[in-house]
C-alpha cells in the first residue's frame, strides 16, 4: 500500500472537528466514472507540500475537489490513480475525526474510505484498487485493534444501510460482484492480510537485536566531541572489548549507574 496524506482542511467536516472512537471501517465507492485521486483530493496552494503533492496527484483544473466548503461530505481516505497512472491511498481526515460519509449513525463509529470508480469494467484497475482497499483496511484494523471478522466491523455502505446505520446507497455491491468478489471475500482477505503480517515476539526480538547492533556501529556526531573527550579522559566511557564506545547506542540503567559510580570514584581520587 502506498499511503499519502493530504488533509481536506477546508472541508466543513474537517472544520467541525468532531472525533470518534473507531469501532469499524466502512467501504464506499464514488459512483462516478473518474478513477483519478485529483478529482477529490487537492492540497491548498499555501500548503508547504503543495508542489510535492500536486506532482503526485496532478492538478484539478475544474476546482471541484473536496478541499473546500459546502461539499457536504467527507471521508477519511480515497483510493485511486495518481498522475502517473499508479494507484495509491490518500488520507484526507485524521482517522479519529468524525467523517460525513454515510448519512447516519455510522458516521459516529466507522472510519471510511472511498474507492474511486472507473467504468466498472476493467479487471486490472479493479484488482489493484481492491488490493489497496484490503491493505488499508488491514492497516486500520491493526491501528485500532479491530477484528475484520467480527459482526459489523468491516462493512460497505450498502450493508450499513441494511443495518440502519447508513443511508440508502448500493456501494460497493454494484461493483465487487462484477469481478466475483463479495464483502465476505473482502473481510476474509483482510483477515488473511493481518495473519500474514502478524509478528511473533521472537521475530520482534530478533529485529530489535539487529537494530541495536546496527546503532552500536554508527559513528558519533561531531557536536559531542568535547563531551566524549572529557568522558574518555575520565575513564567514564570505556567501550566494549573491541574498543567501540558505541556512542549511538541507548543507555541501560546498568550502564548509567556504572558511569555514575565511576564519576564518584574519579572525584574521590
Amino acid at each position: 500500500m502506498r499511503l499519502l496524506r493530504c488533509l481536506l482542511t477546508e472541508n466543513d467536516c474537517y472544520r467541525a472537528g468532531r472525533t470518534i472512537a473507531p469501532k469499524g471501517i466502512m467501504v464506499h465507492s464514488t459512483g462516478a466514472d473518474n478513477p483519478n485521486l485529483k478529482r477529490y483530493v487537492q492540497p491548498l496552494p499555501e500548503s508547504p507540500d503543495y508542489d510535492s503533492l500536486t506532482a503526485l496527484l496532478g492538478i484539478n483544473r475544474n476546482h471541484n475537489d473536496w478541499n473546500r466548503p459546502n461539499v457536504g461530505a467527507c471521508v477519511h481516505a480515497f483510493i485511486g490513480r495518481l498522475e502517473d497512472g499508479t494507484l495509491a491511498v490518500c488520507q484526507t481526515l485524521p482517522w479519529t475525526m468524525r467523517g460525513w460519509h454515510c448519512g447516519a449513525d455510522g458516521n459516529n463509529t466507522h472510519i471510511s474510505f472511498e474507492i474511486c470508480e472507473d467504468g466498472l469494467e476493467d479487471p486490472v484497475y479493479f484488482s489493484q484498487a481492491y488490493r489497496e482497499a484490503v491493505e488499508l483496511t488491514a492497516h486500520l484494523c491493526r491501528l485500532y485493534h479491530l477484528d475484520p471478522r467480527a459482526d459489523g466491523v468491516v462493512l460497505c455502505h450498502a450493508e450499513g444501510y441494511r443495518r440502519g446505520i447508513a443511508s440508502a446507497h448500493a456501494d460497493v455491491e454494484h461493483w465487487f460482484p462484477k469481478f466475483n468478489q463479495t464483502m465476505d471475500d473482502f473481510r476474509a482477505d483482510v483477515a488473511r492480510e493481518l495473519e500474514e503480517d502478524e509478528m511473533t515476539q521472537e521475530a520482534f526480538d530478533d529485529m530489535m537485536e539487529a537494530y541495536l547492533a546496527r546503532r552500536a556501529q554508527l559513528p558519533p556526531s561531531d557536536w559531542s566531541q568535547p563531551g566524549r573527550t572529557w568522558a574518555e579522559d575520565q575513564d567514564l566511557i570505556l567501550g566494549n572489548e573491541a574498543g567501540n564506545q558505541m556512542y549511538q547506542s541507548f543507555v541501560t540503567r546498568e550502564e548509567l549507574v556504572t558511569i555514575l559510580e565511576r564519576m564518584e570514584r574519579a572525584e574521590q581520587s
